[in-house]
């Protein structure tokens, strides 16, 4: 691999290798821009097999992070954490602690999070070496587990994806194909149960959709034979790039609306679904509930106003798809547009405000 092609194809910033011997601690930081703000985003803890893959990984959500934090109108950056191992045996305190020095040692370009294979306890544990770690739990005065608060955003993103679809916002009475039923999902078909959606699920982990039985009354398919589900709305809440060429032939949806990053494979598959006339919200923008419930803790958690933000995703998938029609561009490359026009204007912003510094400057000293 070649790391900085790899860095200039999408002009990251910074990759940072940290390595602890004692605890086991083998992590990765990836930060891919901070015009907006500090880059935040989770650590994820899994069992990568290679470093290269974890490494692609980490570039690959902390793009995402930047584009999604731009897209939801925060005053934030991106980046992300993967820490190579196995979440359910390899885990310690030292592991953790000694990453909180890692970031701590960053001075507040990084704030950090929990993600996939980590939890608030592994966040109190980084807390206890660095303040830049948001979703501690709720004694140090934060916001706790963001995964109700994540699902919570889908939920109303995926209304406006069906408004969007149906030309009604309401889930009554639709089938919805979810693909994985952990924290995030749970919470997100709680939900749509209370709605009276008709769950269809899915999940490697037999327990999960058990509990998505017992709860919900939901039915369960073998996890390859979700893609094939005739149902309205297809919800990927697992891991990404489950939309490519295996799958997208195979989806019976109208809507592809879930809380799992990077669905897209490919750019390119982004296109098909719009040829296929399945109406797609944007990953980065439909699961930003959960960053911008964190974001809130940096102006001293106030969860009513965290919920408002969050609620008005809806309007944002609405805007996107608004942009797509407008344009006749896919919703995919609206929701990366209008990130992409706010970085820049930022960027433009500073860059004029440092000619007019530096003009007065050579004035003064003439």
């Amino acid at each position: 691999m070649q790391i900085f092609d790899s860095l200039s194809k999408y002009d990251y910033e910074q990759l940072i290798f940290c390595q602890d011997e004692k605890s086991g601690l083998k992590a990765i930081i990836a930060i891919h821009d901070t015009t907006l703000g500090p880059a935040l985003g989770g650590t994820r803890m899994w069992t990568y097999d290679s470093e290269e893959e974890a490494i692609v990984d980490a570039l690959r959500l902390a793009r995402g992070m930047t584009y999604k934090a731009a897209a939801s109108g925060l005053n934030l950056g991106g980046g992300k954490t993967v820490i190579i191992g196995d979440p359910k045996k390899d885990k310690n305190e030292a592991m953790f602690r000694a990453f909180g020095r890692f970031i701590q040692g960053l001075n507040g370009r990084y704030i950090t999070a929990e993600d996939v294979g980590t939890t608030v306890e592994d966040m109190d544990l980084i807390h206890e070496e660095t303040r830049f770690v948001t979703g501690v739990s709720p004694a140090f005065g934060s916001s706790g587990n963001p995964s109700p608060v994540t699902a919570y955003g889908v939920y109303h993103g995926m209304k406006a994806a069906a408004k969007e679809a149906f030309g009604d916002d309401s889930l009554q009475g639709k089938t919805v194909a979810v693909q994985g039923v952990g924290s995030v999902a749970y919470h997100l078909c709680k939900y749509l149960h209370d709605e009276g959606v008709k769950l269809i699920v899915t999940d490697i982990n037999k327990e999960n959709m058990e509990r998505a039985v017992n709860d919900f009354g939901a039915e369960t398919v073998a996890p390859d034979a979700i893609y094939d589900v005739d149902c309205d709305i297809f919800s990927p809440c697992a891991l990404g790039a489950i939309i490519n060429d295996d799958t997208i032939d195979r989806l019976k949806c109208k809507v592809i609306a879930g809380s799992a990053n990077n669905q897209l494979k490919e750019e390119e598959h982004g296109d098909r679904l719009s040829e296929k006339g399945i109406v797609y919200a944007p990953d980065y923008v439909i699961n930003a509930g959960g960053l911008i419930n964190v974001a809130d803790e940096l102006l001293g958690y106030n969860r009513e106003r965290a919920m408002k933000k969050v609620e008005n995703i809806y309007h944002t998938i609405s805007r996107i798809f608004e942009i797509s029609k407008r344009e006749q561009i896919t919703s995919h490359k609206a929701a990366a547009r209008m990130a992409e026009e706010r970085i820049r204007a930022m960027r433009d912003s500073r860059s004029h405000f440092l000619l007019n510094e530096r003009n007065i400057l050579n004035m003064t000293i003439r």
